[in-house]
């Protein structure tokens, strides 16, 4: 045991890691009691050992789910004999673990594939614990939720190793002190936990949707994580609140256009460049559904505008017949809720659709605190883009160069290669 669950083990798939640790973490803390999450994590990171050397050998099993989770169950069990009453539990199955006739059957029961969503949704909200900043708090979630290292919550925070590792440290030993999940039923503070919840969730599909990885720009399985652990706010009538809706709705109609985003090369591929008929209408009839339920509220939130922005996109024939009057309308009033710099950039790219790209490049000019977005490749591709439309094609090739200095991955450097490409033609 001791492992630093940084990385995935070496050789395992990445997206069964991310997926099943976040769940056997869940319930084996249901077990154990949160003033022993190292140890469920110890656990969890045995059983993928155990598999990346069964497997390796034998290839992986029909449902490696349900294997890792019988492997849990054992080495569990195991921990749980070896301890005895030397180590204190969870407190509502304490009594249940200090007797070897009962051991087999609580760890039987509390580790029930059935359990999973319960014990997820209870970890959930136990990570947006309210004695923590709010910040810690999602990253809580990604960590032990969403299977991300130490090293991917650090990024995504903009933070380094060394004091993410010491924050998240400090975060579970406020969440051991409670010594048990937090139990959604009956407690009053279920409201005021879920924005963290649904904001750690936002920027796990995020991530996946149009994220920083070295590796991929998309990553399917983050943005299908994502929307399952959505789906379990909306099966609690708890949490199944028009923000969770919009939420759930913005995820379906990006999810749509996830098989169009790259070309046959792997590069990036526009909206405009999009083939619409490779979205998939079930996200698509997904995300009205649940559009249509967001709206039965007075409340409009940033996720609410989100999320009909990208129903206007997705619903739209063709980029050209794109209600943009409407999407500009819809910033403005984004803009006056999350007044932020990526914002104010989409904003300012949907007005040079409106009103062409030179008034599109105005509003670019007018992004408060642009310095922001100064390590953002897209940032200066998108003012690439709208000079190349207007046919200043070296400005146009100076901000693609800019943009690919700044390019996080293979798919991003080909999609401005492409761009720079077509901007130097001009040129000649």
């Amino acid at each position: 045991m001791g492992h630093d669950r940084d990385e995935p083990p070496c050789g395992l798939e990445e997206h069964l890691f991310r997926r099943e640790s976040g769940r056997l973490v869940a319930i084996l803390t249901r077990l154990f009691g949160t003033h022993n999450l190292a140890l469920a994590e110890d656990v969890v990171q045995d059983a993928f050992l155990q598999a990346l050397e069964t497997w390796k050998f034998h290839g992986p099993p029909r449902n490696p789910s349900a294997w890792l989770l019988t492997t849990a169950k054992r080495r569990a069990l195991d921990v749980l004999r070896r301890e005895g009453t030397a180590r204190r539990f969870a407190p509502d199955l304490e009594r249940f673990l200090e007797s070897e006739w009962t051991v087999a059957p609580i760890v039987e029961e509390a580790l029930d594939a059935s359990g999973i969503p319960d014990a997820q949704l209870r970890m959930m909200f136990s990570c947006a614990d309210p004695r923590l900043p709010e910040e810690t708090q999602i990253a809580l979630v990604l960590h032990l939720l969403c299977g991300f290292s130490v090293g991917e919550t650090a990024a995504a925070f903009l933070k380094n190793h060394a004091a993410m590792e010491k924050r998240l440290g400090r975060a579970k030993k406020v969440l051991g002190e409670k010594r048990e999940l937090f139990d959604l039923r009956g407690a009053g503070d279920v409201a005021s936990r879920l924005p963290a919840v649904s904001r750690a969730l936002y920027l796990l599909f995020n991530e996946g949707y149009h994220g920083a990885s070295a590796e991929s720009a998309v990553r399917e399985e983050l943005c299908e994580e994502a929307l399952r652990l959505v789906a379990l706010l909306l099966e609690n009538p708890l949490t199944a609140v028009p923000r969770t809706r919009a939420l759930a709705a913005l995820m379906h109609f990006l999810s749509a256009r996830l098989p169009a985003r790259r070309g046959p090369d792997g590069g990036l591929l526009t909206l405009a460049e999009q083939d619409r008929a490779r979205w998939v209408p079930g996200h698509i009839a997904d995300g009205r559904r649940q559009l249509e339920l967001a709206a039965a509220t007075a409340e409009v939130s940033a996720i609410h505008l989100e999320a009909a922005i990208a129903a206007l996109h997705t619903m739209a024939p063709s980029a050209r017949e794109t209600d943009w009057a409407t999407i500009v309308s819809l910033y403005d009033a984004l803009m006056r809720i999350e007044p932020t710099p990526v914002v104010a950039l989409n904003r300012a790219v949907a007005v040079a659709e409106r009103d062409g790209p030179a008034r599109g490049l105005e509003e670019i000019a007018q992004i408060a605190d642009r310095r922001r977005l100064a390590k953002y490749p897209f940032y200066f591709a998108a003012q690439g883009e709208l000079e190349l439309r207007l046919g200043h094609r070296a400005e146009a090739e100076r901000h693609f160069e800019s943009a690919l200095a700044l390019a996080r991955n293979e798919s991003e450097r080909r999609f401005l290669r492409a761009r720079m490409r077509t901007s130097a033609d001009g040129r000649r």
